[in-house]
């Protein structure tokens, strides 16, 4: 499957079930196809509660997309520290921050001119 065949909606469902699986917390995805100049059409937007949860997100996120769409992000930064790790797949960037790096950086609210839908969980 080509990069082209996979949707944004296939992507982002498999990214929630990886951040699921691991009960990634305040799940948040921003549209940004209305936004001139973006760099993507989504955010999805999550937080772990420590580095080592922070890398199971990711590592998960990753798993899920590769086992269901045969898909690998672009670029992958910040697993060194894992305070703020960002899996680029092009269209759909994910972002997986500890709380207070999330809070601090504040990227719904710099982004406030885009859609978001709030993802909730049951855990």
């Amino acid at each position: 499957m080509t990069k082209k065949e996979i949707g944004n909606d296939q992507l982002i469902t498999q990214i929630l079930k990886g951040i699921e699986e691991v009960k990634g917390k305040d799940i948040n995805i921003l549209d940004l196809r209305d936004i001139e100049n973006t760099v993507c059409n989504y955010f999805v937007i999550c937080n772990g509660t420590s580095n080592t949860q922070v890398n199971a997100i990711v590592s998960s996120i990753q798993k899920t997309v590769s086992k269901e769409l045969k898909d690998k992000p672009w670029h992958i930064e910040g697993s060194e520290n894992a305070e703020w790790v960002l899996i680029d797949y092009v269209n759909v960037v994910v972002h997986v921050f500890q709380k207070h790096i999330r809070e601090f950086y504040d990227i719904e609210g710099l982004w406030g001119d885009a859609k978001t839908t709030v993802i909730e969980t049951n855990y």
